[in-house]
């Protein structure tokens, strides 16, 4: 096995992480500014300001799957780059609330097409030995994205005046175009060559950059005989049913443990914990660190320890970090407590769903339906972060939030459902470290639950 061409493609392509990271922290800067700019009502705000983007974002991943098939891997990722910096653009130099939402939908749409490709052409591309890893990757420039949208909104903050939020949104083009050049210069998925192209040899000039000389025919041979066995298929069929409700709960509990609630709306709930407005900018930054820190742990050991232990680990520290969030607002810590809480949070999410969620759903699908596997899967995900990014202003909003003074039971709620994730990875996850995309499709199709 050679690594060499692997890794540069897969880190090329996982910078389509970064920019989904970034341009999903970014608004968070802009939440409050832009609110008093237009003085939009809170149902207004969550549905079109705070929330388009993630619905663009379940378009983008729902339909992502037929770009990906159709065109190629290569090929949407490319486009999801001009997305990225279409959206940048006119989001910065939109004049009015809509002209606003409708580039932030734009934007959400390259997020949504983003999840589906990169982690489809990563796992397609890499040896079973480091493809967690490898796909982790996606994830890795996601919390890095995060963690340099926190940090440029705190320093555009700090230095510009009132348009601060325009530069907040609009410096994402930069790595957008940049991102948009690098993508241009990898090669197609080999298996997508031999399943739509059926060019065998194509798809041997881009093995040969990552097998041996000797492994490569073996490695065809498999992919054509697992396209044949799969040849009539439909994703959602009797045989599939175990894989897609797999992706289901995952995706679902992806969003029921608060993550996007608390990456969106981090100032709000900092300045209710009593931390001062000026200050809340600042206050987010440690949640993009922790993140950083603990999806490098999970990289490192997703290929290690396998997913579903990572899983237990990271239910675990759900548990433990929201009852810890619920009771500092119950007894009205100080707002440090809240904030190390939180960040509490963030590791468990880092080293378990968010390091693992990516990886699973681009492993579990036959090559012939992998592509609308991932689309379900994280069409699934943000379906429920758009609902819940759009319905939060409703419970946060300073002057009309039902928990406008204490959002303890928000968090009650996060934690119950973190113990229902729980017992869905100790009783139906299947562990996936180490198998061939090829022998995973025949282990999980067609089978019912088998926990391991």
């Amino acid at each position: 096995m050679k690594s060499k061409s692997i890794t540069y493609w897969a880190i090329t392509v996982a910078l389509a992480g970064f920019l989904f990271g970034f341009d999903t922290i970014v608004i968070s800067g802009a939440d409050q500014p832009i609110q008093k700019l237009w003085n939009t009502s809170p149902l207004f705000h969550g549905t079109f300001i705070m929330s388009m983007a993630l619905w663009g974002t379940v378009i983008g991943a729902l339909f992502g799957g037929w770009p990906c098939n159709v065109l190629g891997r290569k090929k949407t990722l490319f486009w999801i780059g001009i997305l990225y910096s279409v959206s940048a653009i006119g989001s910065a130099l939109a004049i009015d609330p809509y002209s606003f939402s409708f580039f932030r939908f734009i934007g959400g749409i390259g997020v949504g097409a983003s999840s589906v490709a990169a982690p489809i052409y990563i796992s397609e591309i890499s040896p079973k030995e480091n493809r967690g890893r490898l796909v982790a990757s996606y994830q890795f420039n996601i919390v890095f994205g995060i963690l340099i949208a926190f940090l440029s909104n705190y320093l555009i903050g700090k230095f510009i005046g009132g348009t601060a939020w325009r530069f907040m949104l609009g410096i994402e083009a930069l790595p957008a175009l940049i991102y948009t050049y690098m993508v241009s210069r990898v090669p197609e998925s080999p298996r997508w060559l031999i399943m739509k192209k059926d060019n065998p040899q194509e798809a041997f000039d881009v093995l040969e950059e990552i097998y041996t000389l000797k492994e490569i025919p073996t490695r065809i041979q498999n992919i054509y005989k697992s396209i044949s066995k799969h040849k009539e298929e439909k994703l959602f069929s009797m045989k599939h049913s175990w894989p897609v409700m797999l992706v289901i709960f995952m995706a679902l509990f992806n969003q029921l443990s608060g993550i996007n609630f608390v990456l969106y709306y981090a100032p709000r709930i900092f300045e209710q914990a009593g931390i001062a407005s000026d200050n809340v900018l600042g206050a987010s930054i440690p949640i993009g660190i922790v993140n950083f820190v603990f999806t490098l742990l999970g990289m490192y050991y997703i290929d290690r320890v396998g997913r579903k232990k990572l899983m237990v680990i990271g239910s675990l520290g759900y548990i433990f970090s929201l009852a810890c969030v619920s009771w500092s607002f119950t007894i009205n810590a100080q707002g440090i407590a809240v904030v190390a809480s939180v960040c509490a949070f963030i590791a468990s999410h880092a080293i378990g769903q968010g390091a693992v969620i990516w990886v699973f759903i681009s492993e579990i699908f036959p090559n012939k339906v992998r592509a609308f596997g991932q689309s379900w899967g994280t069409g699934t995900h943000w379906v429920f972060a758009a609902i819940i990014t759009l319905i939060t202003p409703i419970f946060l909003d300073s002057d009309k939030g039902i928990f406008k003074d204490n959002p303890w039971p928000i968090f009650v709620f996060f934690a119950g459902m973190m113990v229902l994730q729980l017992l869905f990875v100790l009783f139906m996850m299947p562990e996936t470290k180490g198998v061939s995309l090829e022998a995973l499709s025949d282990k999980l199709s067609g089978r019912k639950s088998q926990s391991q």
